[in-house]
């Protein structure tokens, strides 16, 4: 076989992997021969299999539930209700902080932290590489990896790196497959690895134990890599090894992606423009075709469009549908979404919920960030869309340098007024991408030593730092009645990964 490729954990366990469905389409489609494995969802429900601790009632309780708090989430029953949701999460959370207390590991559905090993620090990395049998899923991938390369024997085997809560798990994985099989090229991409890559003065720490790190798309690089020959198509995306897996939500879950980079791209901090990464997108037309493709047989499903930020053009072509597939997906606040009638249109296309980047309720503020929305359009964009029946997820950011307690207040102000509007909020703390333009003109210093650190901390000129944005946020914008009731219907966990299924009453 050509090439392994792997997802690994941890990320939400709510939905196939869009960048390793589009690696084995390109694969597929030239031929390859390969096989995917998805190691987060089967690694978590491993653990969710352990033995049961002899501790307080609650961990028991937890313990026998288990079963039925991941059917609850796979056949609706959960988002019938917040209260019966959160203690399904919150149970299953407490299963998996029990099997991975004693490896020295913080685990939850969505996160991963051991103790001993930074996700930030190369040498703790190589060190988890060098030492698989210390990470809580060695059980799970000792087997299923010595299985996966006896029986194949890929020349090559694929990380697929987006988070930082992945980053542990991937080297004990690749250090494994290192002495297992010292042959295989081990090439590692994803998110994450770009983003190292495009550090200024990146030099490797991984020589010797990474054949290949991979920027950006990955997809020219693995055919190549696997004797074939890159035509430069855009296939569809290969989700049919995925099927089997049992995902934790509802309906089928389909990742789409119609472009990648940000069409906007002008917002100052952003770390696309720190990475220097580049839009492309499909034709609107060709990205409807793929959705299209991707939910044809699928007997209920929801289609989550991926992109940095829906492009304008692919909104109104939505619009122009007349077959309605339940869709979701992230916009920059738009003229088109202010009118009511476009809403409509995009509601009877199938979206039930869009994400919105408001960012702030300073006028100012969105205009040093050169986010180029007006106040009074996101007022009018979240009353349009949410009458026309699309749940609308909010997403705020705090602390930014051009931001005070007054920009903050006048952000509560906003959020308070409209509140009727959002059913959803995401509410965040600045980071500074660290080499990015802006941050030349701060006076700045690092969060943590690690030589893989993507953010540097920053002294705030009006003295709003991070410890002030954070109390404000705990004890006076949450606690505002109109805030706290948005805030408690957040899904946790899964954010608004299932958040659309609480606004789909048929899955329930």
């Amino acid at each position: 076989m050509d090439i392994l490729l792997i997802h690994p954990p941890v990320v939400k366990p709510s939905e196939p992997p869009a960048g390793v469905a589009r690696l084995a389409g390109a694969l597929r489609e030239h031929g390859r021969s390969y096989e995917v494995v998805d190691a987060n969802i089967e690694g978590l429900l491993h653990l969710l299999q352990g033995e049961v601790p002899t501790e307080d009632t609650w961990t028991r309780r937890a313990f026998r539930h288990r079963e039925g708090n991941l059917a609850s989430l796979r056949n609706g029953r959960a988002f019938g209700n917040i209260d019966r949701y959160i203690r399904a999460v919150s149970e299953l959370n407490r299963v998996l902080e029990c099997v991975s207390g004693p490896f020295g590991t913080q685990l939850s559905l969505s996160n991963f932290a051991q103790h001993s090993c930074s996700p930030v620090k190369s040498s703790d990395l190589i060190r988890a590489a060098e030492n698989p049998q210390e990470n809580v899923f060695y059980p799970y991938f000792r087997d299923r990896l010595l299985s996966l390369l006896d029986e194949h024997a890929p020349r090559a085997v694929g990380f697929s790196l987006n988070y930082l809560s992945q980053a542990v798990t991937t080297f004990a994985m690749i250090g494994f497959v290192r002495r297992m099989n010292g042959k295989a090229r081990i090439v590692l991409g994803g998110g994450l690895v770009t983003s190292w890559l495009k550090r200024p003065c990146w030099s490797d720490p991984f020589a010797g134990l990474v054949n290949h790190l991979v920027a950006g798309p990955g997809e020219e690089f693995l055919v190549n890599l696997s004797g074939g020959r890159y035509s430069r198509c855009v296939p569809l995306p290969e989700y049919a090894p995925f099927r089997m897996n049992p995902y934790l939500s509802p309906l089928a879950v389909i990742p789409l992606s119609t472009s990648r980079g940000c069409y906007w791209a002008k917002c100052s901090f952003c770390p696309e423009q720190a990475e220097g990464s580049r839009y492309c997108s499909l034709p609107p037309q060709r990205a409807i075709r793929d959705l299209e493709a991707l939910s044809e047989g699928e007997d209920g499903c929801l289609v989550h469009v991926c992109d940095n930020a829906v492009s304008p053009a692919f909104l109104k072509a939505m619009a122009a549908r007349e077959r309605a597939v339940p869709w979701y997906g992230f916009s920059r606040v738009t003229r088109d979404l202010t009118d009511p009638d476009f809403c409509a249109a995009l509601r009877r296309s199938g979206c039930v919920m869009l994400k919105l980047g408001l960012e702030s309720g300073d006028q100012g503020v969105l205009d040093d960030l050169g986010k180029g929305i007006r106040i009074e359009d996101s007022a009018r964009a979240l009353k349009s869309i949410h009458d026309s029946g699309i749940a609308t997820y909010a997403y705020l950011l705090f602390g930014t340098p051009s931001e005070d307690e007054e920009s903050a207040r006048k952000t509560l102000d906003f959020i308070t007024k409209h509140s009727s509007h959002i059913d959803f909020l995401n509410l965040s703390i600045f980071n500074l991408p660290r080499g990015s333009r802006e941050a030349r003109g701060l006076d700045t210093y690092d969060f943590t030593d690690g030589d893989l650190s993507l953010y540097q901390g920053f002294v705030h000129a009006k003295g709003w730092d991070r410890k002030r944005v954070r109390q404000f946020l705990d004890k006076e914008f949450k606690r505002h009645p109109a805030v706290a009731r948005i805030v408690r219907s957040d899904p946790p966990s899964f954010t608004s990964n299932h958040a659309p299924f609480f606004m789909m009453s048929h899955i329930s």
